[in-house]
């Protein structure tokens, strides 16, 4: 019976988990490169982590229930048990290789690393507390929204013209700090259309909290269409909605 209902406990937790997991299952579809390789990560990890944690809560829930009754002789501490110490030692270090081998394979990623080459270039400039976009090989500026077309690979030039900010739009997977005199690179491909919320991650001050704008990612037609009509208004106010 006891064994019986220890395998019950380690089901349930089982069950628990994936159940708790559900959310980040249901990311099916990234809305960028960027995205994508990030939540792949997120997928290698999340398989290695399940069957761990359930053997570790098996193993729990199955000690708390073969020694709850006082009757039960007091268990003796385990000491200088040189194999035991080697096992777990290179088990967790099987698991940290993994990780780090994961993570290292994304970082690397041109898409990630901000080394690729793109299709077009956008400089970000950040400031208290506002964001503005110049397209230079376009010669288009604008501080309304950051436009860019789908399935183009682009290079974003993040800098900052006062203060430490952080460039950071999480629908899309994008997040770069900011520094004055310096650039910090990203490289991305939008694969879904939208708007996408762009705020500063780093605090900079009282307007921190204000210092927003948005992200829109439209068809090559309309990115067309809103450079022709950004570089006849000069406001910088055109949409490409």
């Amino acid at each position: 019976m006891t064994r019986n209902r220890a395998g019950a406990a380690a089901v349930l937790s089982g069950v628990l988990i994936a159940v708790g997991s559900q959310p980040a299952l249901a990311q099916s579809t990234a809305s960028s490169s960027t995205e994508e390789a990030i939540w792949g990560l997120n997928f290698e990890l999340l398989a290695v982590a399940i069957p761990i944690t359930i053997l570790v809560e098996a193993i729990l829930f199955y000690t708390v229930w073969r020694f709850r009754s006082s009757n039960v002789e007091e268990a003796k501490p385990t000491k200088e048990n040189r194999r035991l110490e080697i096992t777990w030692t290179i088990a967790t270090a099987i698991v940290l290789l993994f990780v780090g081998i994961g993570a290292y394979g994304v970082l690397a990623q041109d898409d990630v690393s901000g080394q690729g080459e793109a299709d077009m270039e956008v400089q970000v400039f950040a400031e208290r507390y506002a964001w503005s976009f110049e397209y230079p090989e376009q010669n288009v500026s604008t501080s309304d929204q950051l436009v860019i077309p789908v399935n183009q690979t682009v290079k974003l030039n993040v800098t900052s013209k006062d203060w430490l900010h952080a460039f950071h739009v999480p629908d899309l997977g994008l997040k770069s700090d900011a520094f004055p005199e310096q650039s910090n690179y990203l490289v991305t491909t939008p694969q879904e259309t939208g708007t996408y919320q762009l705020y500063c991650a780093e605090y900079c001050g009282a307007g921190h909290s204000v210092m927003m704008s948005e992200v829109n990612v439209t068809t090559q037609e309309k990115y067309e269409s809103w450079l022709a009509s950004e570089r006849g208004d000069t406001s910088g106010n055109s949409s490409a909605e």
